[in-house]
């Protein structure tokens, strides 16, 4: 059978190949309501397949969004993927990921990758300060988002969440509970990376723990992201002479690690040892205590993205403040903490 063409579609709805054009992408003229459904009912009748690759190096562009996550086994970046997947599908776009396993040069090679591949728009989660991803993205004038995370080195438009703000907001609730102090799970930089949400949180727990008159000074603890390596820390912690009455972990993921060394050495959660979380997954309903942790409205700040991305006029907010849309934290009170 031969294949159906854009002329076939044209001859049989009675009008020009440029008005299908229009019409299967949308623009950049106006159809007649009248003509648009000719059209429609042609490419129905015929079962006309648009040449997706043709359009693409016609127009210089895919209907591809790129977007780079440090690592998609974690839930966090699970879920923050899936959510910016459903929000491109709501525009008609697919979405493609690379991992960039926390590496400068693996985050620089999807950057040159999915750029090449001429995507609408790119998406970075990135892995911390990458002046050569900002070189990158500056050679090829690429139209980029960064998303949870805004290193310095890289100036362009982002969506971000008030993760200080949220910290501040776990803490205080755990001293509300009157534990003496509060021990903080940090992330594994030994100097602040600005912009870096994990830095954030660790700020945000320094400002509580001032605020309530309490010495931060030894009781901040240097950890791996996951719950694996997160439970190795923990259990040496926990297993110390110096066991904290309630711990604040940077991430959910590292929360989770320090809820299975608590159950592994019978220490009792919430009534020994008070935990809270950062990320609201989806799982810290489900842990044992159920988690109590900061959350966001992640739907809302991958559609914030991805429409950022493929507007016009994305790169003209001049100011950097201007640049940046900030989200709100709220607290997600469950059981670990010691409420009821």
């Amino acid at each position: 059978m031969a294949k159906v063409t854009r002329d076939d579609v044209a001859r049989l709805a009675g009008t020009s190949t440029a008005v299908v054009s229009y019409v299967i992408n949308n623009g950049p003229r106006p159809v007649a309501p009248a003509t648009r459904e000719r059209v429609l009912a042609a490419i129905k009748e015929l079962g006309y397949r648009p040449d997706r690759v043709a359009q693409a190096m016609a127009s210089r562009r895919t209907d591809l969004i790129g977007l780079i996550v440090p690592d998609a086994r974690q839930p966090f970046f699970a879920e923050m993927a899936h959510a910016v997947e459903q929000a491109a599908a709501e525009r008609g776009k697919m979405v493609l990921v690379g991992n960039s396993d926390y590496l400068d040069e693996r985050e620089v090679h999807y950057l040159r990758a999915f750029l090449g591949m001429r995507v609408s728009g790119l998406i970075l989660i990135s892995q911390g300060p990458s002046e050569n991803a900002a070189a990158e993205i500056e050679a090829w004038d690429a139209r980029v988002v960064l998303l949870h995370e805004r290193p310095e080195a890289i100036d362009d438009v982002a969506v971000v969440l008030d993760d200080v703000g949220g910290a501040q907001l776990a803490v205080r609730h755990l001293l509300e509970h009157g534990h003496d102090y509060v021990a903080c799970l940090g992330g594994t930089e030994i100097t602040p990376t600005v912009g870096d949400p994990v830095t954030d949180h660790v700020e945000g727990w320094r400002r509580a723990m001032h605020e309530a008159g309490r010495p931060t000074e030894g009781r901040l603890f240097q950890a791996p992201y996951n719950r694996y390596d997160a439970y190795k820390v923990a259990l040496d912690l926990l297993a110390g002479p110096d066991r904290p009455p309630a711990i604040f972990c940077a991430t959910d993921d590292q929360a989770f690690g320090v809820l299975r060394a608590a159950r592994e050495l019978r220490i009792e959660v919430p009534g020994e040892l008070a935990v809270a979380g950062f990320d609201d997954v989806k799982e810290a309903h489900l842990t044992d205590p159920p988690l109590t942790t900061v959350g966001s409205d992640r739907p809302a700040m991958a559609r914030a993205a991805v429409d950022l991305v493929l507007d016009d006029g994305v790169r003209l907010a001049s100011s950097r403040r201007e640049r940046v849309k900030q989200f709100p934290s709220a607290l997600v009170v469950r059981h670990s903490c010691g409420c009821a």
